[in-house]
């Protein structure tokens, strides 16, 4: 039994806020606020039966992400304790690549990655996106309506990325469903997990055995000597943090900009740019709002809570944005990041600018196509994927007059 100093929060009587039910997905709000009330540090479960510990406070959060000698980014002890069939399994075990290591390893694995992505230059993935909108728009364009989630944003974000990481386009319906799955942390997690695991050592394979002008290739030829198995988990992780969540910044900032006349009015006359709907979405619907996943190297006294070594403590990116968003007097610079979504400390996100570029290039590019999007629904009735890790709608319909990309005056 464990034993709690006495001016230290013991959660294990109490009853966990629920991230995993739909009521979450319908309303994240009133719960980031029960968990607030509970203090800088909150209960909860991810999973029926899987707790953690979930910080909803921007000092305690950044105290967490940038202290890498009381928190670490690895879960084998908290997998000891958890059941093989956890639908989180698949978003939270361990893996050799730079999640869920620390220290010299972390440091390795971090810097193939960003040596990797520097080589992919400003105007090649300019290019890179701008044919795979073409490609998305040439389906859609003449039909004058469509579902901007599962035929937009997602196939749009696996022609990008199948693209950068050297595979056929007619891969991307088995990458999308993959991730999607698992990410939705539910009964098809495992499932989803394997299928998209397969994915990823197919594309590895591949690449070790006839090389190309791509990111696995390039990383299998890095000088820090990666090994096939480690590259395949760099891949894992940078393919699958790429894809699902870009593509959700898409549909959810989509959301936003149509949801409001003028905003879209300004967006399309060029007087507002698309940055700064993104920021917005960063703080009110960030795609990854619960995955900033660490655990106490040994017990210790946090703000208040004793925090075993075997429980998760998830930096809330979700409700950061949300209480930093109610915090903001006099208006918001749109490089403004005071909702954490890209993290901090030494896990912070290595490839923020190229996120950033595909999603600004990737919204402005279809509303060049599409001038005349129209939503079908108004925000308040659209539907939201549930799961614990992510802000992800389940579907954005909308209308506009038919087109082809290739009619007279269309961007070039």
């Amino acid at each position: 039994m464990t034993t709690y100093p006495p001016d230290q929060r013991d959660f294990s009587r109490s009853a966990p806020v629920r991230l995993w039910e739909e009521g979450f997905a319908a309303d994240p709000h009133r719960y980031y606020a029960a968990l607030r009330a509970q203090g800088p540090v909150g209960w909860a479960e991810l999973a029926p039966g899987i707790t953690a510990f979930v910080v909803t406070d921007r000092r305690a959060a950044l105290e967490v992400l940038h202290d890498d000698t009381r928190f670490s980014h690895d879960p084998r002890a908290w997998e000891t304790t958890v059941p093989v069939d956890s639908p989180v399994l698949g978003m939270m075990r361990w893996r050799p690549n730079a999640l869920f290591s620390d220290g010299a390893a972390h440091l390795r694995y971090r810097r193939t990655l960003i040596d990797v992505f520097d080589l992919v230059e400003p105007h090649d993935l300019r290019a890179r996106v701008h044919r795979a909108v073409r490609t998305v728009v040439g389906r859609i364009g003449p039909r004058g309506e469509a579902d901007l989630v599962e035929e937009f944003a997602r196939p749009l974000m696996a022609l990008v990325f199948n693209d950068l990481f050297g595979l056929p386009d007619s891969q991307g319906d088995r990458l999308h469903r993959g991730l999607a799955r698992m990410m939705e942390g539910g009964p098809e997690a495992a499932a989803g997990e394997a299928e998209y695991a397969g994915y990823v050592l197919d594309l590895v394979a591949a690449k070790a055995e006839q090389p190309g002008e791509d990111l696995p290739s390039r990383l299998l030829d890095h000088p820090l000597g990666l090994t096939e198995e480690e590259v395949t988990w760099q891949v894992f992780l940078t393919l699958g943090a790429g894809l699902e969540p870009t593509a959700n910044l898409v549909s959810n900032t989509l959301s936003r900009i149509l949801g409001n006349d003028l905003y879209y009015s300004t967006l399309t006359s060029g007087a507002r740019p698309v940055t700064d709907a993104v920021v917005e979405v960063l703080h009110h619907e960030t795609p990854l709002a619960n995955y900033g996943i660490y655990y106490a190297r040994e017990p210790v006294a946090f703000r208040g809570v004793w925090l075993p070594e075997t429980v998760p403590v998830v930096v809330s990116y979700g409700a950061l944005g949300v209480f930093a968003e109610r915090e903001v007097t006099g208006g918001r610079h749109p490089s403004d990041a005071s909702h954490l979504s890209w993290g901090a400390g030494p896990h912070a996100c290595p490839v923020r600018r190229h996120t950033l570029l595909i999603v600004t290039e990737a919204i402005e590019r279809l509303t060049q196509w599409l001038p005349d999007l129209r939503p079908v629904l108004p925000r308040d009735r659209l539907a939201w994927r549930p799961g614990p890790f992510h802000r992800s709608l389940k579907a954005l319909p909308v209308r506009f007059t038919p087109r082809t990309p290739d009619q007279p005056g269309d961007p070039t």
